[in-house]
Formats: C-alpha cells, sequence, structure tokens
C-alpha cells in the first residue's frame, strides 16, 4: 500500500505470495490499493496457495495500471518454496525481477 500512496517512491515491486484474500474468504480481497498502483510489479505467486488461487491473482492484476508480471510457482502454496523447486527457484526469482 506504500508504493500505492507514494509512487515513485520505487522503482519495481517483488510480491512474494500475496496474500490476496484470508484463506477460504474470497470476498474479502485486499485490493482496494491496485488501481493506484504506478510502479511496475512482479507477483510471484504458488499455484497452491490457500490466499488466492493464480486465477484470482490474475483477475486482480488486471485492476494495477502500471506494467505486471504474474510469475506462477507449480505444486507451491503460500511457502513457495518445496522440494523439488527449492534450488532453481530463487535464480529464477531474481532473473524475472531483473527482466
Amino acid at each position: 500500500m506504500l508504493a500505492a500512496n507514494q509512487p515513485g517512491l520505487v522503482s519495481s515491486l517483488l510480491l512474494l505470495s500475496y496474500p490476496l484474500h484470508p484463506p477460504r474468504t474470497p470476498s474479502e480481497l485486499r485490493t482496494a490499493h491496485f488501481p493506484r498502483l504506478q510502479t511496475p510489479a512482479l507477483f510471484v505467486h504458488g499455484a497452491r496457495d490457500g490466499f488466492g488461487s493464480l486465477d484470482e491473482l490474475a483477475t486482480a492484476l488486471k485492476l494495477v495500471p502500471a506494467s505486471t508480471t504474474l510469475l506462477p510457482v507449480p505444486a507451491a502454496g503460500h511457502e513457495l518454496l518445496t522440494g523439488k523447486n527449492r534450488n532453481e527457484l530463487p535464480g529464477l526469482i531474481v532473473e524475472s525481477f531483473r527482466k
């Protein structure tokens, strides 16, 4: 929310497992500030995240006027790291953020 209230504060945002809504409460979206975001953002989100599905997040990102990228993490929940992606995910996130 700080970046939405203070445009130009940072040059880009990296959001890891953004809590779109409380688990099992999709009607309580945490997106009121999205239409004010003027900062390019990378959202890294697990395919099994209880705080919002990939489809829900993709729909919410349409509210953001700035450039956004969604990096889905297959088979991951809110914690993102799994036994299978632990070695490559951090590098993938850094590479995607630099783009």
